[in-house]
């Protein structure tokens, strides 16, 4: 996605979640691609809930399954971070500039769990990827996603609730930002059951607990659910 990893950062772009969408949707175009699986995390729960809108509306879904890791799916229990608040506000590109490895790396330990923390190595490899030609520079114009949930609630919680394709959702119930409580209006708005629970954990990340993820991707086409862990 434009802004993070290894992909192009421009400086004062506008970011939008409307457009991360169309990124994927001109990338699966070019290479053909009609019928696919979405795995989603964090932000990139945003762009999926707005592919599943532009999907629920085709004649025939593309999509065959969706599977959200943690992420803030209402902006109603989003609770977001102190530097969160401080980057979408007039503050935003001064805490850009003041981001270092070191505040970084106190700000992803206080959201993974207690009993898993990350690893310095593995704190390393995720500044590398957020810091590559300059990306923690843009930190304010990437928080921008905050105002388009609020803005596009309606349209993005009915893109779940009509989906025609498998749902699952996979969370760190200890999570500050999305966690349980994001699990409990998620069961409430959309959800069907709760497979597990697993309290210690807070934010899952694409690369940790990957064996338990797969465990409970492999149950997504038997229908709509919830793991927790």
């Amino acid at each position: 996605m434009l802004g993070f990893g290894f992909s192009s950062k421009p400086r004062r772009h506008g970011y939008s979640i409307m457009e991360q969408a169309d990124v994927f949707d001109a990338v699966l175009a070019h290479h053909g691609v009609e019928r696919h699986h979405v795995l989603a995390h964090d932000y990139g729960d945003t762009v999926a809930q707005e592919l599943l809108a532009r999907d629920n509306a085709r004649p025939a879904p593309r999509i065959e399954t969706l599977c959200l890791l943690n992420g803030g799916l209402f902006p109603e229990t989003h609770r977001a971070r102190r530097v969160q608040k401080l980057l979408e506000g007039p503050l935003g590109p001064a805490i850009s500039r003041l981001t270092t490895r070191a505040t970084f790396g106190r700000s992803m330990t206080a959201i993974f769990g207690p009993s898993t923390p990350p690893s310095e190595d593995e704190l390393d490899a995720f500044w590398t990827l957020v810091s590559h030609d300059g990306g923690h520079l843009l930190a304010h114009e990437l928080i921008h996603y905050m105002e388009d949930r609020r803005r596009h609630r309606e349209r993005w919680v009915a893109a779940l609730q009509e989906a025609r394709c498998p749902l699952a959702v996979i969370d760190g119930a200890a999570d500050p930002v999305s966690g349980a409580h994001m699990v409990a209006r998620y069961r409430e708005l959309v959800g069907k059951g709760l497979r597990r629970r697993a309290r210690r954990h807070r934010a899952l990340s694409p690369d940790r607990g990957a064996r338990r993820r797969a465990t409970a991707l492999l149950r997504v086409p038997r229908g709509r659910g919830i793991a927790t862990g």
